[in-house]
């Protein structure tokens, strides 16, 4: 840990999707943990609110994860500029719901193209950087249904499951020239994803509606969550923040459930 107790302090992070939620809460945790941040997201508005609130410490930049060619390009300058990358973290995702039957050829190649291609583009630049200089971390937050089937939800799901199992075998490439590679797994989270995907009327609260998916769904065979709350986007962050700090130092490889329980660890 650095002499300000800081113990992420000198470590560049890039952190994709980080305009809201999940990635904006990653992004917030690591700079208060000391990192220099690149925040990054297809939308300007939220990672330029974050660059104003965190001046010297958080650089905001426009990214589109699906193109390879883009991603590479920043990752270089980043490292021109700012000095070597230390972090990368996947957030960035989208979910586009639906049965199967009815599920298009342009939902499920959208949800891959983000969910799993994007991992694959910004792990890969992070990843041939840090081997050559023998240390680094990469995260990806994945789902908890990644391992649990959704109905409603396959394109999402797949491609969940492809990025982890991606980072697994990406960490295993790479561990003898010391970079880890783990992922996080959220359940249900208060964000922008997870009210999307509420049904509640105009008229209904929040807490209402949240707390239905607390209580499960026997009819669509979903579990509730035993710890009886819904993640906030910084318990998600936290468990980031631990993966890629020197306490998780021997810790690669690994699939971190953070959901109230609500899989059981099926």
């Amino acid at each position: 840990m650095s002499a300000t107790g800081l113990e992420l302090e000198g470590r560049l992070a890039l952190v994709t999707g980080a305009g809201r939620g999940i990635g904006e809460a990653v992004a917030r945790a690591l700079v208060a943990h000391g990192a220099r941040v690149i925040a990054t997201d297809l939308a300007p508005e939220g990672v330029g609110k974050l660059a104003r609130e965190h001046p010297g410490h958080l650089t905001a930049r426009f990214l589109d994860v699906t193109d390879a060619a883009a991603v590479e390009a920043l990752v270089a300058e980043a490292e021109d500029s700012l000095g070597p990358l230390d972090i990368a973290v996947n957030v960035a995702g989208i979910l586009r719901s639906s049965s199967v039957e009815d599920l298009t050829d342009e939902d499920w190649a959208a949800t891959f193209s983000v969910n799993a291609n994007g991992v694959l583009h910004v792990s890969r630049a992070a990843a041939r950087r840090m081997t050559g200089r023998g240390s680094g971390s990469i995260v990806t937050v994945a789902s908890n249904a990644a391992g649990v089937p959704r109905a409603g939800m396959s394109a999402y799901a797949a491609s969940k499951a492809a990025a982890v199992m991606f980072t697994k075998c990406l960490g295993l490439e790479v561990a003898g020239r010391g970079v880890r590679c783990n992922t996080v797994s959220p359940g249900s989270t208060l964000t922008d994803m997870q009210r999307a995907l509420w049904t509640a009327s105009d008229a209904e609260s929040e807490a209402a509606a949240a707390q239905r998916v607390i209580a499960g769904d026997l009819a669509t065979h979903r579990t509730g969550i035993p710890l009886g709350r819904i993640a906030d986007p910084a318990d998600i962050a936290e468990a980031v923040v631990f993966l890629v700090s020197d306490r998780a130092r021997h810790i690669t490889m690994h699939d971190l459930y953070v959901d109230g329980g609500a899989t059981l660890r099926a």
